[in-house]
């Protein structure tokens, strides 16, 4: 009896696996796109993606010795 109990919720995962491929499956076109995006488009949309990803890092790279400068807080609580 428990061996039985064991394998349904099993049973039901695979179930919602299979809905969800199902459902994944159905959202995928293998048509060409609608509209071409252009050579400029794509250096636009890239330059701004690289720009999003590294000014942070700049930024704190830059501002790196003012961060060692600060004067620490103490951590005693006395």
């Amino acid at each position: 009896m428990v061996m039985a109990l064991k394998g349904v919720p099993q049973a039901a995962c695979l179930v919602r696996a299979k809905m969800v491929l199902q459902d994944r499956r159905s959202s995928i076109y293998s048509k060409p796109p609608k509209t071409k995006i252009g050579p400029g488009q794509s250096f636009f949309i890239m330059s701004v993606f690289a720009v999003g990803m590294l000014a942070p890092a700049g930024w704190i790279m830059h501002h790196i010795p003012e961060y060692r400068q600060r004067p620490r807080p103490s951590s005693r609580t006395s």
